[in-house]
């Protein structure tokens, strides 16, 4: 699913303007599986997956595979629907320089639900 955030997210122009100040890569980890997600101005400009150790970006954010896929459901289980939620119930982590993050939060919010289908696609 991670794979396709530019679909979801490039088309979407208010969550684009969003991020119009966002112009760096950061990393997503999928259960065992790293993706750099190379952003520009609030579009997704490439996703793949991380072939070598030291590649990163400002910061990375970790959740099972298990832990992603509920997150991207219509209507996720406690402790899966937000972020935020998902570190406090210790199923996800974030590192890295966290400021970018902070300072963009609903921008990184809206983008890593993105997959999530709407109740019309649902």
């Amino acid at each position: 699913m991670i794979e396709r955030l530019a679909e979801f997210v490039n088309g979407n122009a208010a969550l684009v303007r969003q991020g119009r100040y966002v112009d760096f890569a950061i990393l997503v980890g999928v259960g065992e599986i790293d993706y750099i997600v190379e952003i520009d101005a609030g579009r997704i400009a490439q996703v793949r997956r991380r072939t070598i150790n030291i590649e990163s970006g400002r910061f990375a954010i970790r959740a099972a595979a298990e832990v992603w896929q509920e997150h991207w459901t219509p209507m996720p289980k406690r402790d899966h629907h937000d972020l935020f939620s998902m570190m406090a119930a210790g199923l996800a982590s974030i590192d890295g320089d966290i400021a970018p993050f902070m300072q963009n939060l609903l921008y990184f919010k809206a983008l890593l639900s993105a997959p999530r289908p709407t109740s019309e696609g649902a």
